[in-house]
C-alpha cells in the first residue's frame, strides 16, 4: 500500500496512557498516527520508542484554537489526508464542590469539552477531503452518572456526551461517523498512584467483572469505532466499564451468597 493510501488518525493526549494504548493499536494495523499532547517532553521521549516513518509528534494545547489548526494544517502537510481523531486529552481536578475555583472550572471545561470542540472543527474539514471518517471522543463513566469530587470534570465529560451527538448529527452528511467511549475505572499510571488499597477495594465491589480495566482494552474499542467494521455506529456512547455504569447495589453480598449456593 502507498503511503498515500495509508491511513492516517490524529490521537490527543497521546503521550502516555490510553492515548498511547491507542496509538500503538492503529499502527498495529497499519496506520499512520499523529500524536499530540500538551507535555512536549514527554511526548518526544514516547515519540522516539515509534516507528518514526509512520509517526509525527506535534506539541499542543487542545484549548489553543490557533494551536490546534496549526496541528491539523501540519497533519495534512505530513501526511496529506485523515481517517480518524481520537480526543483523548483531559485533565481532572479533584475537589469538594466548594472549593472549586473559577480557575479550575474554566480550565477543566476548556480542555475537556472546548477541546473537543476545536478539534472537530479544524478536522473535520480534511477528513471530508479523503471521504469520510471517524471520530472518537473519550468521555467517562463520570460524565453518565455523579459521584463526589467531580463537579467540573463530571460536568465537563457530560458535555461532551451530549457534543457527541450533536457532531454526529451534524457532520454524518460528510461521512464522518462520531462516537464516545466513557471508560471506567482504568489501571493507569496515575489511577496506581493515587488510588490507596480502600478506594481499589472499593472499585472492585461496584463493578460485576471485579476488576480494573487495561489501557489496551479501551484502545480496542476506540479502534473498533475508528475501523469499517463499525460503519454503521454513530451517535453512541459505550461504557467500556466491566458493567460498572449498569451496577446498582450489594454486588459483594450477591457474590457471597452465590459461594454458599
Amino acid at each position: 500500500m502507498s503511503n498515500s493510501a495509508q491511513k492516517v488518525a490524529l490521537v490527543t493526549g497521546a503521550a502516555r496512557g490510553i492515548g498511547l494504548a491507542t496509538t500503538k493499536r492503529f499502527l498495529a494495523d497499519g496506520w499512520r498516527v499523529a500524536l499530540l499532547d500538551i507535555d512536549n517532553d514527554t511526548l518526544n521521549r514516547t515519540h522516539t520508542t515509534l516507528p518514526l516513518d509512520k509517526t509525527i509528534a506535534i506539541c499542543c494545547d487542545v484549548a489553543d484554537a490557533a494551536g490546534v489548526a496549526a496541528a491539523v494544517a501540519r497533519v495534512a502537510k505530513e501526511f496529506g489526508r485523515l481517517d480518524a481523531l481520537v480526543n483523548n486529552a483531559g485533565i481532572a481536578i479533584f475537589k469538594p464542590i466548594l472549593d472549586v475555583t473559577y480557575e479550575d472550572w474554566s480550565r477543566v471545561l476548556a480542555v475537556n469539552l472546548t477541546g473537543p470542540f476545536l478539534c472537530v472543527q479544524a478536522a473535520a474539514p480534511l477528513m471530508r477531503e479523503a471521504g469520510g471518517g471517524a471520530i472518537v471522543n473519550i468521555t467517562s463513566i463520570s460524565g453518565l452518572r455523579a459521584s463526589t469530587l467531580r463537579t467540573a470534570y463530571g460536568t465537563s465529560k457530560a458535555g461532551l456526551a451530549h457534543l457527541t451527538q450533536q457532531q454526529a448529527i451534524e457532520l454524518a452528511s460528510l461521512g464522518i461517523r462520531v462516537n464516545a467511549v466513557a471508560p471506567g475505572p482504568v489501571d493507569t499510571a496515575m489511577a496506581k498512584a493515587v488510588h490507596t488499597p480502600e478506594i481499589r477495594a472499593a472499585y472492585h465491589d461496584a463493578i460485576p467483572l471485579n476488576r480494573y480495566g487495561l489501557e489496551q482494552e479501551i484502545a480496542e474499542a476506540i479502534f473498533f469505532l475508528c475501523s469499517d467494521r463499525s460503519s454503521y455506529i454513530t451517535g453512541q456512547i459505550i461504557a467500556v466499564d466491566g458493567g460498572f455504569e449498569a451496577t446498582g447495589i450489594g454486588l459483594p453480598a450477591l457474590r457471597n451468597a452465590r459461594r454458599n449456593i
